[in-house]
Order: structure tokens, then C-alpha cells, then sequence
């Protein structure tokens, strides 16, 4: 029988901990790829397989049924840069990003601004501004259809009776008139979303840094420029980024309020994807356009990195 004897350790000082095997990282690796394997699965299943399928389908003449199609190269993007009413789609869906991007990034921040300073039943201009971005598209859409832009008696022909002027406007069936009347509807109902990224920003604002500059004889519109600007800076470029992204996206009011029309003045480039696949059968040139569509986005996305890092470069 062997006696065992055991070292104290003094006080203050600690034992050191044992080295652990190589075998119990692997094992934490192996773990943690487990945890993560069921958003690899997702995320391969309904955004990489369908992107290359469709690559796949862009090649090819497939029908809607997907039978009789066979590999043809790049023929349907030869035709697309080729057909009119792929540009015409495409110079729409950019006007429309134009006309909307400016008025829906400056009013979130004007009523940002004013629901922050507002003490007088603050809650109820937060609800009325955010309240219509939460309504669906196909609400919004009959809802202006049928109650804003009818001619003689919808609401904004009643409104210009009221001012004196000339009712009676084509909102909708004008081509002088329709693409403005979709973007009004638009600024209406998602304004709301950007003035919610802002009112946020707005109150992380350190309220010190209003009080130093007041003290240092600021006035209202000198702590606007120099104090408020420049802090929301960066979620003005996120507000910016977001907003293109979703203009160029539009198809729900458009498709709801004018089908595209009067004389396709109006049809973005998502309607005529949606046309050519469903309507016109041809789901390969279909997968074609869309992907001349998404290097569009992905263009601007480059663009707005590129100005980004430059901007902060500078800044530094």
C-alpha cells in the first residue's frame, strides 16, 4: 500500500489550470457547426440553389411548364439588350426611384424632427405618421384607386375644387399625371418607415452636446446644422441605401393602380419580368431580364460602398 502525499499550494497563489487537449477545440468546432447547419441549410435552399437555378434558366428557352426547352446560350440576354421595353421598364423603375427617393428621405427627417421637438401629444403624431406603413400594398393600392385619384369625385379632385382649380385630372389614366400620382401614394404610405429610423437616431443624440452649444450662443438652426446634421449622417446613408433598394422594387401599387398603363408609361421592370414569365410564357428570357435587373442593384450597391468607404477615409 503506497501512501499518497499531497503539495499545499500557498495562499495567493492558484493552481494552473491543465492544458486541454487539442481533441476539445475540435470538438467546439464540430459543435458549433452543428448549431449553424440548420441556417446553412435555409439559407442554401431559398437563396443559393434558386439563384443558380435561375441562372440556369436564363440560359435556356423553358416555357412556364418547363417542358420543349433547350440550352441557348446567351441568346436571351442578347435579346434583351436589344428589346425596347426592357428599357423602357428600366428607365421607369429608375425614374420612379428618382422622383421618390428625394421627398420620402427629406420628409422622415423633417417629421422626425418634429414629433422629437413636439411635446403637445407626441404619441399621436408618432402613430399618424408610422400608422400607414403598416397597411398591405393591395390596401393601399384600391384605397387611393378608389377613393383618392377617380376623376370629378375622388378626394384630390375634391380637394382642387376647393382651392379653385380645374377638377377633372387623369390622376391615373394621364401620362403627364400617372407616374407623379404613384409616387405621392408611394410617399404616403412607407414615409413612415424612414421616420422611424430617424426619430431613433434623434434620440440617441447626447442631449449635452444641445446644451454645450447653446451655451456657446447657438441658435435652433446653427444646433440643426452642426450639431444634428452631421450626427445623423450615417443613418441618413442607411436611410438613403434603403430607400433606392425598395424603389427599385416597386410593383405592387403600380401593378394595383395602372397595370402599367396609360401606354406602359408606368410599367416597371419587375412588371415586365412578371409578363414575359407569366403572361408571355418565356420563362427563360424572364430569368434573363431579371438578371440584368439585379446587376442594376447590385451597381448601386458598389457605387454607395465605394462613396462610403471614400467618405470615411476622409473623415479619418
Amino acid at each position: 500500500m503506497t501512501a499518497t502525499t499531497t503539495v499545499p499550494v500557498p495562499q495567493g497563489e492558484t493552481a494552473a489550470p491543465a492544458k486541454r487537449p487539442a481533441t476539445v477545440r475540435r470538438k467546439w468546432t464540430e459543435h458549433g457547426l452543428v448549431f449553424i447547419a440548420p441556417f446553412l441549410l435555409v439559407y442554401g435552399m431559398f437563396l443559393l440553389w434558386p439563384l443558380v437555378f435561375g441562372v440556369n434558366l436564363s440560359l435556356r428557352s423553358d416555357n412556364i411548364t418547363g417542358d420543349g426547352g433547350e440550352y441557348v446560350g446567351f441568346d436571351n440576354y442578347t435579346e434583351a439588350f436589344r428589346d425596347e421595353n426592357v428599357w423602357s421598364s428600366m428607365w421607369n423603375t429608375v425614374w420612379f426611384t428618382i422622383l421618390s427617393t428625394v421627398p420620402l428621405v427629406v420628409m422622415g427627417l423633417v417629421f422626425a424632427l418634429l414629433a422629437h421637438h413636439l411635446r403637445v401629444v407626441q404619441w399621436l403624431w408618432r402613430l399618424s405618421w408610422f400608422a400607414p406603413f403598416v397597411l398591405p400594398s393591395g390596401v393601399v393600392g384600391l384605397l387611393f384607386l378608389w377613393v383618392i385619384y377617380p376623376s370629378d369625385f375622388g378626394f384630390a379632385d375634391q380637394m382642387l375644387a376647393e382651392f379653385g382649380l380645374h377638377p377633372g385630372i387623369g390622376w391615373l389614366t394621364d401620362e403627364r399625371y400617372a407616374m407623379l400620382s404613384i409616387v405621392l401614394t408611394t410617399v404616403w404610405w412607407t414615409v413612415g418607415f424612414n421616420f422611424l429610423l430617424y426619430l431613433a437616431a434623434l434620440q440617441s443624440i447626447p442631449q449635452h452636446l444641445y446644451e454645450a452649444a447653446e451655451l456657446d450662443g447657438a441658435g435652433p438652426w446653427h444646433r440643426l446644422r452642426y450639431v444634428t446634421l452631421p450626427l445623423l449622417r450615417r443613418t441618413t446613408g442607411v436611410v438613403l441605401v434603403l430607400q433606392i433598394l425598395a424603389s427599385l422594387k416597386i410593383f405592387d401599387q403600380v401593378y394595383i393602380m395602372t397595370g402599367g398603363g396609360p401606354d406602359d408609361s408606368t410599367r416597371p421592370i419587375l412588371q415586365y419580368v412578371f409578363q414575359s414569365g407569366f403572361t408571355g410564357y418565356r420563362i427563360g428570357y424572364a430569368s434573363a431580364v431579371s438578371y440584368l435587373f439585379f446587376a442594376l442593384i447590385v451597381l448601386v450597391s458598389l457605387i454607395h460602398l465605394r462613396l462610403s468607404r471614400r467618405h470615411a477615409e476622409e473623415s479619418s
